[in-house]
């Protein structure tokens, strides 16, 4: 029958401070940070204090790839650094145990939460995100209900719509009468005996679903029809959806996509130009259809790269648990006189002040296409260079 190996006590003991101290330290940084995170969401969005509420389990998943690695790292300055301060390490060489054995439970908790931190940033984050969006939504909807409630109408000139009700009963309006009319363009008026409202936050518009509506078209044209549905832009400004927003899956099948319908419009360029070349159409090479590869390759360039960018960079920044145990452990065992937070702040700036600089600018340079994205593990090699160097030390000392 098989069996799990059984973890010597000495490493149990490490392994249970570890966890204690992280689960400690993690829960009060993750507090903290839903706080900011529910206050930035309410200031974008104009959420109410109930609304925010209902997204707050959606912001702390959120948040945990970003708190996991620094709380990883303190923790690590703290068991290892009171462990030398107290001088288990000078015992634990004397009784000829090898440093290795105390380091290897904060490598392996590493190793784990690395993979945890990966798992947060690709399956929990995107849902977290949709939640979050769909909440907005709802309250957003809300919020433009009880405005048509109050006022009996909404104007948004500067996206040229206006709504005008007789009057809202739940979320039915009844007797709406929607206008809409982009810049440059005529406007489309549409009567309706009731509507219903509901807002797409994914494609960014609002949507009025109408029952025996009448369409006035420009050019004092009429249609009547049974139901109609009738976009137009949210009445409040959204961003669009980011790539670190999307799971792995998704931004593969984004790529490819992407690549196909570049694939397509270089096949109809060639077509185009052997033809024009066969008939000795000259000319024809100059039109502007046998250039819309070249235009739609400049539009995806951007996207493109960005979305190379965004699976390595969520792969290297999520195994940062791991290097930083192999760097803030054995140097919390070199610096164990100093308190622990001397020891924190000593290992946690240069991290701070170069670690994640030099990846921001790696992954900017990498979405501008100036350096291929499998750079962003260069920040991990430099640590992970650190690390064996003050590893020696311990080793030595």
């Amino acid at each position: 029958m098989f069996r799990l190996p059984r973890i010597p006590i000495l490493q149990r003991y490490v392994l249970r401070d570890l966890l204690i101290v992280f689960f400690f330290l993690l829960s009060v940084v993750t507090v903290l940070l839903v706080f900011v995170g529910v206050f930035k969401e309410m200031s974008a969005t104009g959420l109410r204090p109930l609304q925010a509420l209902q997204i707050l389990p959606f912001i702390v998943p959120s948040l945990l790839p970003f708190t996991i690695p620094a709380t990883l790292l303190l923790t690590v300055c703290v068991v290892y650094g009171r462990m030398a301060a107290d001088r288990e390490v000078i015992a634990a060489k004397a009784a000829g145990i090898n440093v290795m054995t105390l380091l290897l439970p904060s490598f392996a908790l590493g190793g784990v939460l690395s993979l945890c931190s990966l798992l947060l940033a690709d399956r929990v984050i995107p849902w977290a995100t949709h939640n979050i969006q769909a909440t907005v939504s709802h309250a957003m909807e809300d919020i433009f209900l009880d405005m048509l409630r109050a006022n009996g109408q909404v104007v948004d000139n500067n996206r040229g719509f206006s709504i005008t009700v007789m009057g809202v009963e739940g979320r039915r309006l009844i007797h709406p009468t929607f206008r809409y009319q982009p810049k440059g363009s005529k406007p489309v008026v549409v009567l309706a005996d009731e509507a219903t409202l509901r807002f797409d936050l994914e494609n960014r518009k609002a949507v009025l679903d109408m029952v025996n509506a009448t369409v006035q078209m420009p050019g004092e044209r009429r249609m009547r029809m049974s139901r109609e549905s009738q976009a137009f832009p949210l009445p409040f400004d959204t961003k669009k959806p980011k790539s670190r927003h999307l799971s792995i899956r998704a931004i593969r099948q984004k790529l490819d996509a992407l690549h196909a319908e570049l694939e397509e419009a270089r096949a109809d360029r060639d077509a185009q130009a052997v033809m024009a070349l066969t008939l000795g159409d000259f000319e024809q090479l100059k039109q502007t259809d046998l250039h819309m590869y070249d235009v739609l390759r400049q539009v995806h360039k951007k996207e493109l790269a960005s979305l190379r960018t965004e699976i390595h960079s969520r792969f290297a920044l999520s195994t940062s648990c791991f290097f930083f145990c192999l760097l803030g452990a054995p140097f919390a065992m070199l610096q164990g006189r100093r308190q622990f937070l001397t020891t924190f702040f000593m290992c946690f700036l240069p991290i701070l002040l170069v670690y994640y600089p030099v990846a921001l600018l790696i992954l900017n340079l990498a979405k501008s296409e100036t350096i291929p994205p499998v750079t962003i593990w260069a920040v991990n090699l430099a640590t992970l260079i650190a690390a064996a160097v003050v590893l020696r030390k311990v080793m030595r000392h």
